[in-house]
């Protein structure tokens, strides 16, 4: 097995116009990925056995995730919840293993349905430790809450949770015109912003953002000088 992201890869992926799509900040023409660099990062530097991603259009974040985790010594897997409410994209089961297939991934586990319906079955209560978490399903205040509340307990201790579509407020047609909503995610992001056991950090590219979140630890909030008083001078 070939580790590692190599040009003909990514080319490939970016071939794909609904791979380009959906505010990654992706550009065709110096076959770059955008935040999904990011993604791929922060898989490889983890190490984790295993990460979640709630929703994706089609699969950009949950493919990038997945090479990261695939192409680490631990080979972990993705956890994928994606319930298909836009079409029927992610509707039949071998289809969908096929087209990750495609894209030279293997390790992601698709579950066709909502937070609230995979949290009732025994494949959640079945998770370990969690190294990342990936936010990108309906996108209001209410569901990010859901999501976030139904995960980030399985954090591991320097895990992170990643918000996408945080940082605006504004209707949102993904779903098409009779079903338009509030895309209200940073609400509750601007929310967790005051709680002083988090630490959070807003990434400006593509077209509405990305938040960084990890919970801070004992280590993290000692004095970072506090090592010069250890041991013998």
């Amino acid at each position: 097995m070939t580790r590692g992201i190599s040009p003909d890869w990514v080319a490939r992926l970016l071939e794909c116009p609904d791979l380009q799509r959906m505010g990654h900040h992706q550009r065709v023409e110096d076959q770059n990925l955008g935040l999904g660099w990011l993604y791929y990062a922060f898989g490889r530097i983890l190490r984790s056995r295993l990460a979640v991603v709630i929703g994706s259009w089609r699969g950009f974040a949950p493919i990038m995730i997945a090479k990261a985790l695939q192409d680490n010594l631990e080979s972990g897997e993705v956890i994928f919840i994606d319930p298909s409410l836009a079409d029927d994209f992610w509707k039949d089961a071998a289809r969908v293993k096929d087209y990750f297939r495609g894209y030279g991934v293997a390790n992601i586990r698709h579950f066709p349905m909502t937070t609230q319906q995979f949290v009732a079955t025994g494949d959640y209560r079945a998770l370990g430790k969690l190294g990342l978490v990936f936010i990108d399903g309906l996108h209001t205040a209410e569901q990010a809450s859901f999501d976030y509340d139904a995960f980030s307990g399985l954090l591991e201790p320097r895990g992170l949770v990643m918000f996408h579509d945080s940082m605006i407020v504004r209707p949102d047609k993904v779903y098409g015109s009779e079903k338009a909503y509030g895309m209200s995610v940073k609400l509750f992001v601007d929310r967790l912003k005051q709680d002083p056991s988090l630490q959070l950090l807003d990434l400006p590219f593509g077209h509405t953002g990305l938040t960084l979140l990890r919970k801070l630890d004992e280590e993290a909030s000692r004095d970072p000088y506090d090592w010069l008083d250890d041991g013998p001078r």
